[in-house]
């Protein structure tokens, strides 16, 4: 860098929204080591030594994605390269959703956390086994596979990677023994002082005694009086039984207490998401606080890991069976599709999990002196076609797509495989 220069890389001309500082407008970004330097708007390009032209795009912060299973290998077909849904998707920041445990976070710290270009962090298992594929095998699932003291300890020895426990409360889990694991989770995240990130919506398939008496339309209002402030409800839209719409098709009383008792919402889109139920909460005044892709092996089209089984038994319709090709930045197309706005959406992956993670300040901002994070999404407009996984069909008026993204002022395109292409209407 040049005597007259101040700076490495300036973002030049684009609408900077940055929820966490209170910004929305024409902006420039300066970046000067790897952090941000300034936002403002008229910097003299020569003050820096490369100018990237923006003008016309979205400048974010970095994208956080609070729904990831990239413990890549050791969860089989699950778990997905972090850098293909994180940087190479616009993407700065992941968050794996129990695919360690207390038994093998220090594999994931070493091979994953350490070596990806993303930064990496990750809500803890409350089971032992972690993310391995337990809908092939639901008894992994059950208490005596749940360590509450060696999880605890483990979350409290890594304070910088764990920011969560992750649990699992749905019928087939319950039908098998109740409500026992979902105290346990709520015990470790109470003596760890850490959010328990509770998935909803059946996952595994009854055992042969059928449901053994539980009720799926019950297991929310149990389970929300287990949870503290800042705990978080995942998959209020899912398409499976047991989610935030019961099966006489109205929104769960329950939920609107959950909310005013400081509970968070994470859409965790994935597999799960129903654009039919997606609507009929949001229209009761649902709105989600943070925005989780949930992309995985079996919801997206990358190469199986050798000797992970080729076939499910109920392959057509399998609980994690999905479109082919999504992203982060296609789900936040997704709910301004049904309506919310832009302005809406960009919290709910910048400042929003920035809180839940206890980051605030940190990530999710442009503030000057933190770590260059910073996403650019193109915004096209017209009329495109959105589809989930019930083959429900929407038409967006616009559509995001990722450019590329900085992370720690270090650029990366945007040239994952997975990402999807425009349909238009």
């Amino acid at each position: 860098m040049s005597a007259n220069t101040s700076f490495d890389l300036l973002l030049r001309g684009g609408r900077v929204i940055d929820p966490a500082a209170g910004v929305d407008g024409l902006k420039d970004v300066a970046i000067r080591d790897g952090k941000v330097a300034a936002v403002q708007s008229d910097i003299l390009p020569a003050s820096a030594r490369d100018v990237i032209d923006v003008t016309g795009k979205l400048v974010l912060p970095g994208l956080i994605d609070t729904h990831a299973h990239v413990y890549q290998y050791v969860t089989g077909r699950f778990g997905v390269n972090a850098d293909m849904v994180g940087v190479q998707s616009g993407v700065t920041t992941l968050v794996d959703q129990g695919g360690p445990s207390c038994m093998t976070l220090p594999g994931f710290r070493n091979f994953i956390a350490g070596q990806a270009k993303s930064r990496t962090l990750a809500f803890l298992s409350a089971y032992l086994v972690g993310g391995l594929e337990g809908h092939y095998y639901p008894n992994l699932y059950s208490p005596d596979c749940v360590d509450i003291d060696a999880t605890v300890k483990a979350a409290k020895a890594n304070p910088d990677l764990v920011r969560g426990i992750k649990a699992h409360a749905e019928i087939g889990g319950f039908a098998r023994w109740g409500i026992r694991v979902i105290e346990m989770a709520a015990e470790i995240g109470r003596r760890a002082d850490l959010p328990v990130y509770v998935h909803f919506g059946q996952l595994w398939g009854l055992p042969a005694s059928g449901a053994n008496g539980e009720d799926v339309d019950t297991i929310l209002e149990r389970v929300v009086p287990l949870l503290r402030n800042g705990d978080i409800l995942a998959h209020p839209f899912t398409r499976h039984p047991g989610g935030f719409v019961n099966r006489q098709g109205e929104v769960h009383p329950v939920i609107q207490a959950a909310l005013d008792k400081g509970l968070r919402i994470d859409v965790g889109h994935g597999s799960h998401f129903s654009y039919r139920l997606a609507r009929k909460a949001i229209d009761a005044g649902i709105i989600p606080t943070t925005l989780g892709a949930d992309i995985h092996g079996y919801n997206t089209h990358v190469p199986a890991p050798a000797g992970t089984p080729d076939e499910h038994a109920d392959d057509e319709n399998h609980p994690f069976a999905g479109q082919a090709k999504f992203s982060l930045v296609q789900a936040m197309s997704s709910m301004m599709a049904l309506g919310l706005s832009l302005e809406q959406v960009v919290p709910m992956v910048t400042s929003h999990p920035a809180e839940m993670l206890g980051l605030a300040g940190e990530i999710g901002t442009l503030r000057p002196g933190v770590e260059a994070d910073v996403t650019v999404l193109n915004e096209q407009r017209g009329r495109y076609i959105l589809r989930d996984n019930e083959k429900t069909e929407v038409v967006a008026d616009s559509l995001l797509q990722p450019a590329f993204c900085l992370r720690a002022g270090v650029r990366y395109d945007a040239i994952a495989p997975i990402l999807p292409h425009a349909v238009a209407a």
